[in-house]
Protein backbone atom coordinates (compact mmCIF):
# COMPACT_ATOMS: atom_id res chain seq x y z
CA UNK A 1 0.00 0.00 0.00
CA UNK A 2 2.75 2.40 0.80
CA UNK A 3 4.68 1.92 -2.55
CA UNK A 4 1.05 2.91 -4.40
CA UNK A 5 0.49 5.41 -2.10
CA UNK A 6 3.79 6.74 -3.37
CA UNK A 7 3.15 6.02 -6.98
CA UNK A 8 -0.10 8.24 -6.62
CA UNK A 9 1.69 10.95 -5.07
CA UNK A 10 4.33 11.20 -7.89
CA UNK A 11 1.63 11.14 -10.60
CA UNK A 12 1.10 14.72 -11.94
CA UNK A 13 -2.15 16.37 -11.21
CA UNK A 14 -4.28 18.98 -12.81
CA UNK A 15 -6.42 21.97 -10.24
CA UNK A 16 -8.54 24.67 -11.15
CA UNK A 17 -7.15 28.53 -9.69
CA UNK A 18 -10.34 29.24 -9.43
CA UNK A 19 -12.55 26.95 -7.55
CA UNK A 20 -9.43 24.36 -6.60
CA UNK A 21 -11.54 21.73 -8.15
CA UNK A 22 -9.11 19.21 -9.06
CA UNK A 23 -8.89 16.04 -12.11
CA UNK A 24 -6.40 13.75 -13.14
CA UNK A 25 -5.96 14.79 -16.93
CA UNK A 26 -6.05 18.34 -18.10
CA UNK A 27 -9.17 20.16 -19.63
CA UNK A 28 -10.03 23.10 -20.86
CA UNK A 29 -12.60 24.22 -18.98
CA UNK A 30 -13.39 23.18 -15.73
CA UNK A 31 -16.56 21.19 -15.04
CA UNK A 32 -17.18 23.32 -11.57
CA UNK A 33 -16.94 26.70 -12.06
CA UNK A 34 -17.27 26.65 -16.19
CA UNK A 35 -14.05 28.80 -15.97
CA UNK A 36 -12.10 28.30 -19.34
CA UNK A 37 -8.39 27.92 -19.00
CA UNK A 38 -8.07 27.68 -15.68
CA UNK A 39 -7.13 24.04 -14.92
CA UNK A 40 -3.10 23.83 -14.47
CA UNK A 41 -1.14 20.78 -13.32
CA UNK A 42 0.90 20.68 -10.14
CA UNK A 43 2.45 17.82 -8.20
CA UNK A 44 4.15 16.93 -11.43
CA UNK A 45 7.59 14.28 -10.00
CA UNK A 46 10.67 15.88 -10.29
CA UNK A 47 12.50 16.36 -13.17
CA UNK A 48 15.53 14.02 -13.29
CA UNK A 49 19.19 14.48 -14.51
CA UNK A 50 22.28 12.66 -16.13
CA UNK A 51 25.15 12.74 -13.88
CA UNK A 52 28.35 13.91 -16.35
CA UNK A 53 30.14 10.53 -16.82
CA UNK A 54 33.64 9.39 -17.93
CA UNK A 55 34.45 9.90 -21.86
CA UNK A 56 35.29 6.78 -23.93
CA UNK A 57 37.71 9.18 -26.66
CA UNK A 58 38.73 12.81 -26.25
CA UNK A 59 36.97 15.28 -28.64
CA UNK A 60 39.42 16.07 -31.37
CA UNK A 61 38.69 19.06 -33.56
CA UNK A 62 37.63 17.12 -36.93
CA UNK A 63 40.78 18.41 -39.01
CA UNK A 64 42.72 15.83 -37.02
CA UNK A 65 40.05 13.06 -36.94
CA UNK A 66 41.58 9.96 -39.20
CA UNK A 67 39.39 9.64 -42.26
CA UNK A 68 41.65 6.47 -43.53
CA UNK A 69 39.67 4.18 -40.99
CA UNK A 70 36.35 5.54 -43.50
CA UNK A 71 37.90 3.77 -47.23
CA UNK A 72 35.41 2.08 -49.14
CA UNK A 73 36.82 -1.41 -50.09
CA UNK A 74 35.49 -2.67 -53.26
CA UNK A 75 32.56 -5.59 -53.11
CA UNK A 76 33.95 -7.03 -56.58
CA UNK A 77 30.78 -6.02 -57.97
CA UNK A 78 30.96 -2.80 -59.97
CA UNK A 79 27.13 -2.13 -60.03
CA UNK A 80 26.91 -2.57 -56.55
CA UNK A 81 30.42 -0.50 -55.70
CA UNK A 82 28.69 2.15 -57.73
CA UNK A 83 25.53 2.48 -55.68
CA UNK A 84 27.25 2.39 -52.47
CA UNK A 85 29.43 5.12 -53.78
CA UNK A 86 33.29 3.05 -53.68
CA UNK A 87 32.11 -0.20 -51.60
CA UNK A 88 31.67 -1.30 -48.11
CA UNK A 89 33.20 0.88 -45.63
CA UNK A 90 34.04 -0.62 -42.65
CA UNK A 91 32.07 -0.95 -39.54
CA UNK A 92 29.33 0.18 -42.22
CA UNK A 93 25.58 -1.35 -41.77
CA UNK A 94 23.72 -2.13 -45.15
CA UNK A 95 20.52 -3.16 -45.40
CA UNK A 96 19.06 -4.50 -49.03
CA UNK A 97 15.62 -5.35 -48.97
CA UNK A 98 13.04 -6.72 -52.34
CA UNK A 99 10.23 -8.93 -53.59
CA UNK A 100 10.88 -12.42 -53.03
CA UNK A 101 12.52 -14.47 -55.52
CA UNK A 102 14.09 -11.08 -57.57
CA UNK A 103 17.49 -12.49 -56.78
CA UNK A 104 18.84 -10.75 -53.49
CA UNK A 105 20.80 -14.28 -51.89
CA UNK A 106 22.23 -14.65 -55.52
CA UNK A 107 23.79 -11.07 -55.62
CA UNK A 108 25.24 -11.61 -52.03
CA UNK A 109 26.73 -14.57 -52.34
CA UNK A 110 28.20 -13.30 -55.42
CA UNK A 111 29.18 -10.68 -53.36
CA UNK A 112 30.63 -12.90 -50.46
CA UNK A 113 33.18 -15.00 -52.44
CA UNK A 114 34.32 -12.04 -54.74
CA UNK A 115 35.16 -10.17 -51.87
CA UNK A 116 36.58 -12.92 -49.87
CA UNK A 117 40.23 -13.02 -49.92
CA UNK A 118 43.87 -14.00 -47.58
CA UNK A 119 43.24 -11.00 -45.19
CA UNK A 120 39.24 -10.54 -45.06
CA UNK A 121 37.21 -13.36 -44.45
CA UNK A 122 33.78 -13.38 -45.19
CA UNK A 123 30.70 -15.34 -42.99
CA UNK A 124 27.42 -15.63 -44.76
CA UNK A 125 24.99 -16.44 -42.75
CA UNK A 126 21.41 -17.96 -43.83
CA UNK A 127 18.51 -18.31 -42.18
CA UNK A 128 15.82 -19.16 -44.83
CA UNK A 129 17.64 -22.34 -46.08
CA UNK A 130 20.15 -25.16 -45.14
CA UNK A 131 23.87 -24.80 -45.22
CA UNK A 132 23.60 -27.84 -48.28
CA UNK A 133 20.83 -25.15 -50.71
CA UNK A 134 23.03 -22.34 -49.78
CA UNK A 135 26.10 -24.53 -51.75
CA UNK A 136 24.36 -25.76 -54.12
CA UNK A 137 23.43 -22.37 -55.29
CA UNK A 138 26.71 -20.86 -54.94
CA UNK A 139 28.55 -24.20 -57.13
CA UNK A 140 25.81 -23.14 -59.56
CA UNK A 141 26.68 -19.42 -59.90
CA UNK A 142 30.90 -20.10 -59.37
CA UNK A 143 30.46 -18.59 -56.05
CA UNK A 144 33.05 -20.43 -53.91
CA UNK A 145 36.14 -19.64 -52.09
CA UNK A 146 38.43 -20.79 -49.56
CA UNK A 147 37.64 -17.78 -47.16
CA UNK A 148 34.21 -17.81 -47.40
CA UNK A 149 32.33 -19.83 -44.49
CA UNK A 150 28.72 -20.48 -44.18
CA UNK A 151 26.35 -20.99 -41.25
CA UNK A 152 22.89 -22.15 -41.32
CA UNK A 153 21.75 -20.28 -37.88
CA UNK A 154 18.61 -18.73 -36.57
CA UNK A 155 19.69 -17.63 -32.63
CA UNK A 156 21.20 -14.70 -32.49
CA UNK A 157 23.60 -15.48 -29.32
CA UNK A 158 24.98 -18.14 -32.54
CA UNK A 159 25.58 -15.55 -34.86
CA UNK A 160 27.41 -13.74 -32.57
CA UNK A 161 29.77 -16.91 -31.72
CA UNK A 162 30.50 -17.39 -35.12
CA UNK A 163 31.55 -13.55 -35.24
CA UNK A 164 34.21 -14.93 -32.39
CA UNK A 165 35.24 -18.21 -33.93
CA UNK A 166 35.67 -16.89 -37.69
CA UNK A 167 36.78 -12.98 -37.26
CA UNK A 168 35.10 -11.94 -40.44
CA UNK A 169 35.73 -8.75 -42.29
CA UNK A 170 32.36 -9.11 -43.94
CA UNK A 171 29.13 -10.36 -42.26
CA UNK A 172 25.86 -11.55 -44.46
CA UNK A 173 22.88 -12.34 -43.02
CA UNK A 174 20.13 -13.54 -45.19
CA UNK A 175 17.36 -12.40 -43.24
CA UNK A 176 17.42 -10.19 -40.44
CA UNK A 177 13.67 -11.01 -40.05
CA UNK A 178 14.75 -14.75 -39.96
CA UNK A 179 16.79 -14.52 -36.52
CA UNK A 180 15.59 -13.93 -33.13
CA UNK A 181 17.07 -13.51 -29.61
CA UNK A 182 15.94 -16.12 -26.52
CA UNK A 183 15.79 -13.26 -24.41
CA UNK A 184 13.36 -11.45 -25.80
CA UNK A 185 9.99 -12.70 -26.25
CA UNK A 186 7.94 -12.59 -29.75
CA UNK A 187 8.04 -14.49 -32.81
CA UNK A 188 10.93 -14.04 -35.29
CA UNK A 189 10.29 -11.12 -37.30
CA UNK A 190 8.13 -9.24 -34.83
CA UNK A 191 8.94 -5.74 -33.99
CA UNK A 192 10.83 -5.94 -30.27
CA UNK A 193 12.96 -9.43 -32.57
CA UNK A 194 13.88 -7.37 -35.61
CA UNK A 195 14.78 -4.11 -33.10
CA UNK A 196 17.16 -6.60 -30.94
CA UNK A 197 18.69 -8.40 -33.84
CA UNK A 198 19.71 -5.25 -35.52
CA UNK A 199 21.02 -3.36 -32.69
CA UNK A 200 23.34 -5.97 -31.42
CA UNK A 201 24.95 -6.76 -35.02
CA UNK A 202 25.03 -2.78 -35.64
CA UNK A 203 26.52 -2.56 -32.31
CA UNK A 204 28.90 -6.06 -33.44
CA UNK A 205 30.05 -4.42 -36.70
CA UNK A 206 31.18 -0.74 -35.01
CA UNK A 207 33.39 -2.48 -32.44
CA UNK A 208 35.10 -4.94 -34.96
CA UNK A 209 35.07 -2.41 -37.67
CA UNK A 210 33.14 -5.06 -39.51
CA UNK A 211 31.63 -4.47 -42.63
CA UNK A 212 27.57 -5.98 -42.55
CA UNK A 213 25.08 -6.80 -45.34
CA UNK A 214 21.71 -7.59 -44.08
CA UNK A 215 18.47 -8.84 -45.97
CA UNK A 216 15.15 -7.43 -45.21
CA UNK A 217 11.83 -8.88 -46.15
CA UNK A 218 9.22 -6.52 -47.87
CA UNK A 219 5.46 -6.25 -46.98
CA UNK A 220 2.85 -6.29 -49.84
CA UNK A 221 2.69 -2.66 -50.57
CA UNK A 222 6.82 -2.67 -51.24
CA UNK A 223 7.96 -0.91 -47.88
CA UNK A 224 10.19 -2.64 -45.86
CA UNK A 225 9.26 -4.88 -43.43
CA UNK A 226 9.76 -4.12 -39.61
CA UNK A 227 9.88 -1.15 -37.27
CA UNK A 228 10.78 2.15 -39.27
CA UNK A 229 13.70 2.50 -36.67
CA UNK A 230 15.74 -0.37 -38.49
CA UNK A 231 16.03 2.07 -41.54
CA UNK A 232 17.57 4.84 -39.16
CA UNK A 233 19.74 2.05 -37.42
CA UNK A 234 21.34 1.14 -40.44
CA UNK A 235 23.95 3.16 -42.68
CA UNK A 236 22.69 2.12 -46.11
CA UNK A 237 19.15 1.63 -47.16
CA UNK A 238 19.27 -0.28 -50.83
CA UNK A 239 15.85 -1.54 -52.43
CA UNK A 240 16.39 -4.62 -54.96
CA UNK A 241 13.57 -4.40 -57.56
CA UNK A 242 12.70 -6.01 -60.98
CA UNK A 243 9.88 -8.04 -62.63
CA UNK A 244 10.38 -12.05 -62.23
CA UNK A 245 9.72 -12.12 -66.10
CA UNK A 246 11.88 -9.69 -67.42
CA UNK A 247 16.23 -10.19 -66.52
CA UNK A 248 16.72 -6.35 -65.39
CA UNK A 249 17.38 -5.83 -61.67
CA UNK A 250 17.45 -2.49 -60.37
CA UNK A 251 19.02 -1.86 -57.04
CA UNK A 252 18.52 1.60 -55.96
CA UNK A 253 19.81 3.35 -52.86
CA UNK A 254 17.65 4.70 -50.69
CA UNK A 255 19.54 5.82 -47.38
CA UNK A 256 23.32 6.47 -47.91
CA UNK A 257 25.74 7.85 -45.27
CA UNK A 258 28.82 7.66 -47.48
CA UNK A 259 27.42 8.74 -50.95
CA UNK A 260 24.67 10.38 -53.00
CA UNK A 261 21.49 8.53 -53.06
CA UNK A 262 20.83 8.75 -56.66
CA UNK A 263 22.96 6.35 -58.06
CA UNK A 264 20.98 3.05 -59.58
CA UNK A 265 23.23 -0.53 -60.30
CA UNK A 266 21.66 -2.49 -63.39
CA UNK A 267 22.10 -6.35 -63.44
CA UNK A 268 20.66 -9.00 -65.35
CA UNK A 269 19.66 -12.33 -63.98
CA UNK A 270 20.76 -15.09 -65.91
CA UNK A 271 20.30 -19.31 -65.48
CA UNK A 272 24.39 -19.03 -64.48
CA UNK A 273 23.53 -15.92 -61.84
CA UNK A 274 23.77 -11.88 -61.52
CA UNK A 275 25.98 -9.71 -64.05
CA UNK A 276 26.60 -6.59 -63.62
CA UNK A 277 25.39 -4.82 -66.70
CA UNK A 278 27.81 -1.61 -67.29
CA UNK A 279 25.77 -0.90 -70.42
CA UNK A 280 22.20 -1.80 -69.87
CA UNK A 281 20.54 0.27 -72.84
CA UNK A 282 20.43 -2.87 -75.22
CA UNK A 283 17.69 -4.18 -72.96
CA UNK A 284 15.34 -1.74 -73.38
CA UNK A 285 15.95 -1.88 -77.69
CA UNK A 286 14.50 -3.51 -80.54
CA UNK A 287 16.91 -3.32 -83.43
CA UNK A 288 14.99 -3.13 -86.70
CA UNK A 289 16.54 -2.92 -90.29
CA UNK A 290 13.89 -0.39 -91.08
CA UNK A 291 11.82 1.95 -88.98
CA UNK A 292 8.07 0.73 -87.73
CA UNK A 293 5.18 2.57 -86.99
CA UNK A 294 3.94 3.36 -83.36
CA UNK A 295 7.72 3.30 -81.85
CA UNK A 296 9.25 5.64 -80.53
CA UNK A 297 12.94 5.89 -78.39
CA UNK A 298 13.68 8.26 -75.37
CA UNK A 299 16.45 8.64 -73.08
CA UNK A 300 15.05 8.36 -69.26
CA UNK A 301 17.48 8.55 -66.45
CA UNK A 302 17.54 6.14 -63.18
CA UNK A 303 19.17 8.06 -60.94
CA UNK A 304 22.44 9.71 -62.29
CA UNK A 305 22.43 6.99 -65.22
CA UNK A 306 20.83 7.57 -68.70
CA UNK A 307 18.78 4.82 -70.22
CA UNK A 308 17.76 4.91 -74.05
CA UNK A 309 14.18 2.98 -73.56
CA UNK A 310 11.71 2.51 -76.66
CA UNK A 311 7.84 3.20 -75.93
CA UNK A 312 5.77 1.50 -78.24
CA UNK A 313 2.20 1.57 -78.88
CA UNK A 314 -0.52 0.01 -81.19
CA UNK A 315 -3.75 1.11 -82.06
CA UNK A 316 -6.91 -1.08 -84.11
CA UNK A 317 -10.38 -0.76 -84.49
CA UNK A 318 -12.26 -1.40 -81.41
CA UNK A 319 -15.24 -4.14 -81.58
CA UNK A 320 -17.02 -2.86 -78.55
CA UNK A 321 -18.41 0.32 -77.14
CA UNK A 322 -15.97 1.27 -74.78
CA UNK A 323 -12.36 1.15 -76.37
CA UNK A 324 -9.65 -0.49 -74.58
CA UNK A 325 -6.95 1.40 -72.57
CA UNK A 326 -3.71 -0.98 -72.09
CA UNK A 327 -0.49 -0.11 -70.87
CA UNK A 328 2.94 -1.82 -69.63
CA UNK A 329 5.56 -0.29 -68.14
CA UNK A 330 4.05 2.85 -68.61
CA UNK A 331 1.40 5.18 -66.63
CA UNK A 332 -1.68 4.68 -67.27
CA UNK A 333 -2.78 8.28 -66.18
CA UNK A 334 -0.07 9.62 -68.05
CA UNK A 335 -1.07 7.49 -71.22
CA UNK A 336 -4.35 9.28 -71.10
CA UNK A 337 -3.17 12.61 -70.54
CA UNK A 338 -0.85 12.05 -73.87
CA UNK A 339 -4.23 10.87 -75.46
CA UNK A 340 -6.35 13.76 -74.83
CA UNK A 341 -3.64 16.40 -75.54
CA UNK A 342 -2.92 14.93 -79.08
CA UNK A 343 -7.02 14.70 -79.54
CA UNK A 344 -7.39 18.50 -78.01
CA UNK A 345 -4.41 20.26 -79.14
CA UNK A 346 -2.83 17.69 -82.17
CA UNK A 347 -6.05 17.52 -83.93
CA UNK A 348 -5.80 13.38 -84.00
CA UNK A 349 -9.61 12.42 -83.64
CA UNK A 350 -8.92 8.58 -84.92
CA UNK A 351 -7.75 7.73 -81.25
CA UNK A 352 -10.89 8.12 -79.52
CA UNK A 353 -12.69 5.71 -81.34
CA UNK A 354 -9.87 2.79 -81.10
CA UNK A 355 -8.16 0.30 -78.76
CA UNK A 356 -4.54 1.54 -77.73
CA UNK A 357 -2.02 -0.62 -76.38
CA UNK A 358 1.11 0.95 -75.01
CA UNK A 359 4.49 -0.46 -73.72
CA UNK A 360 7.88 -0.41 -73.05
CA UNK A 361 10.86 -3.04 -74.24
CA UNK A 362 12.66 -4.81 -72.18
CA UNK A 363 10.94 -4.84 -68.95
CA UNK A 364 11.76 -1.25 -68.36
CA UNK A 365 8.91 1.03 -66.43
CA UNK A 366 9.06 4.53 -67.50
CA UNK A 367 7.46 7.02 -64.96
CA UNK A 368 9.57 10.37 -65.40
CA UNK A 369 7.57 13.31 -67.50
CA UNK A 370 10.62 13.01 -69.88
CA UNK A 371 9.00 10.58 -71.68
CA UNK A 372 5.61 12.27 -72.48
CA UNK A 373 6.80 13.43 -75.54
CA UNK A 374 8.08 10.25 -76.59
CA UNK A 375 4.66 8.66 -75.08
CA UNK A 376 2.73 11.16 -77.78
CA UNK A 377 4.75 10.53 -80.62
CA UNK A 378 4.55 6.57 -80.81
CA UNK A 379 0.47 6.83 -80.15
CA UNK A 380 0.06 9.50 -83.12
CA UNK A 381 2.55 7.14 -85.55
CA UNK A 382 0.45 4.50 -84.77
CA UNK A 383 -2.95 6.41 -85.91
CA UNK A 384 -0.68 7.78 -88.94
CA UNK A 385 0.28 4.46 -89.67
CA UNK A 386 3.57 6.65 -90.31
CA UNK A 387 7.19 5.39 -88.87
CA UNK A 388 8.92 8.21 -87.56
CA UNK A 389 12.69 8.94 -88.90
CA UNK A 390 15.65 6.39 -88.34
CA UNK A 391 17.88 6.89 -85.08
CA UNK A 392 15.25 9.34 -83.57
CA UNK A 393 14.99 10.15 -79.90
CA UNK A 394 12.33 12.64 -78.23
CA UNK A 395 12.79 14.07 -74.93
CA UNK A 396 10.81 16.77 -72.91
CA UNK A 397 7.48 16.79 -71.14
CA UNK A 398 4.39 17.55 -72.27
CA UNK A 399 1.86 19.74 -70.36
CA UNK A 400 -1.84 19.49 -71.03
CA UNK A 401 -1.45 23.31 -72.95
CA UNK A 402 0.43 21.06 -75.70
CA UNK A 403 3.61 22.78 -75.15
CA UNK A 404 6.96 21.02 -74.33
CA UNK A 405 8.66 21.48 -71.24
CA UNK A 406 11.93 21.27 -69.99
CA UNK A 407 13.47 18.45 -68.52
CA UNK A 408 16.54 18.10 -66.38
CA UNK A 409 19.68 16.25 -67.60
CA UNK A 410 19.24 17.16 -71.19
CA UNK A 411 22.70 17.12 -72.27
CA UNK A 412 23.74 13.70 -70.34
CA UNK A 413 20.86 12.31 -72.11
CA UNK A 414 21.76 13.55 -75.62
CA UNK A 415 25.07 12.36 -74.62
CA UNK A 416 24.07 8.91 -74.21
CA UNK A 417 22.02 8.99 -77.09
CA UNK A 418 24.82 10.13 -79.52
CA UNK A 419 27.04 7.60 -77.93
CA UNK A 420 24.79 4.85 -79.20
CA UNK A 421 24.55 6.41 -82.33
CA UNK A 422 21.25 7.78 -82.78
CA UNK A 423 21.70 10.78 -85.03
CA UNK A 424 18.71 13.27 -84.66
CA UNK A 425 16.60 14.06 -81.16
CA UNK A 426 13.30 16.79 -80.62
CA UNK A 427 14.28 18.41 -77.15
CA UNK A 428 12.71 21.25 -75.43
CA UNK A 429 13.87 24.71 -76.47
CA UNK A 430 17.18 25.71 -74.70
CA UNK A 431 19.05 22.11 -74.56
CA UNK A 432 22.60 23.19 -73.79
CA UNK A 433 25.44 22.04 -75.21
CA UNK A 434 24.86 19.41 -77.80
CA UNK A 435 26.71 16.33 -79.10
CA UNK A 436 28.83 17.08 -82.33
CA UNK A 437 27.26 15.71 -85.33
CA UNK A 438 23.84 15.21 -83.93
CA UNK A 439 20.95 17.07 -85.10
CA UNK A 440 18.49 18.53 -82.78
CA UNK A 441 15.35 20.42 -83.26
CA UNK A 442 13.72 22.21 -80.63
CA UNK A 443 10.29 21.80 -80.22
CA UNK A 444 7.65 24.77 -78.46
CA UNK A 445 4.41 22.46 -78.14
CA UNK A 446 3.03 19.01 -79.52
CA UNK A 447 1.75 20.72 -83.45
CA UNK A 448 5.62 21.20 -83.67
CA UNK A 449 6.84 17.80 -82.72
CA UNK A 450 4.19 15.86 -84.98
CA UNK A 451 5.93 17.65 -88.11
CA UNK A 452 8.54 14.86 -87.72
CA UNK A 453 5.61 12.06 -89.26
CA UNK A 454 4.84 12.40 -92.65
CA UNK A 455 1.50 13.96 -93.50
CA UNK A 456 1.07 12.44 -89.56
CA UNK A 457 -1.59 15.38 -88.68
CA UNK A 458 -3.37 15.23 -91.76
CA UNK A 459 -3.68 11.60 -91.83
CA UNK A 460 -4.19 11.21 -88.17
CA UNK A 461 -7.33 12.93 -88.25
CA UNK A 462 -9.08 10.80 -90.71
CA UNK A 463 -11.43 8.20 -89.99
CA UNK A 464 -9.52 4.67 -91.11
CA UNK A 465 -11.75 3.79 -94.19
CA UNK A 466 -10.90 7.24 -95.30
CA UNK A 467 -7.10 6.94 -94.55
CA UNK A 468 -7.49 3.38 -96.54
CA UNK A 469 -8.84 5.09 -99.28
CA UNK A 470 -6.43 7.57 -99.81
CA UNK A 471 -3.60 4.91 -99.06
CA UNK A 472 -4.43 2.86 -101.73
CA UNK A 473 -4.90 6.02 -104.26
CA UNK A 474 -1.48 7.14 -103.49
CA UNK A 475 1.32 5.48 -104.70
CA UNK A 476 3.90 7.31 -102.87
CA UNK A 477 6.55 4.64 -100.47
CA UNK A 478 7.77 4.90 -96.86
CA UNK A 479 10.88 4.79 -98.54
CA UNK A 480 10.47 8.02 -100.56
CA UNK A 481 9.38 9.83 -97.53
CA UNK A 482 11.60 12.08 -95.83
CA UNK A 483 13.20 10.47 -92.18
CA UNK A 484 14.75 13.77 -91.32
CA UNK A 485 12.96 16.37 -88.51
CA UNK A 486 11.41 19.37 -89.43
CA UNK A 487 9.77 22.19 -88.13
CA UNK A 488 11.39 24.00 -85.11
CA UNK A 489 15.14 25.44 -85.13
CA UNK A 490 17.39 22.93 -85.95
CA UNK A 491 20.78 23.01 -84.58
CA UNK A 492 23.49 20.88 -84.92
Amino acid sequence: MAARTKSAKDRPSYRCTECGWTTAKWLGRCPECQAWGTVEEYGAPAVRTTAAGRVSTAALPIGQVDGRQATARSTGVDELDRVLGGGLVPGAVVLLAGEPGVGKSTLLLDVAAKAADETHRTLYVTGEESASQVRLRADRIGALHDHLYLAAETDLSAVLGHLDAVKPSLLILDSVQTVASPEIDGAPGGMAQVREVAGALIRASKERGMSTLLVGHVTKDGTIAGPRLLEHLVDVVLHFEGDRHARLRLVRGIKNRYGATDEVGCFELTDEGINGLADPSGLFLTRRAAPVPGTCLTVTLEGKRPLVAEVQALTVDSQIPSPRRTTSGLETSRVSMMLAVLEQRGRITALGKRDIYSATVGGVKLSEPAADLAIALALASAASDSPLPKNLVAIGEVGLAGEVRRVTGVQRRLAEAHRLGFTHALVPSDPGRIPAGMKVTEVADVGEALRVLPRGRKQASEEPSARAARGASSGASREERADAPRGGDTRR
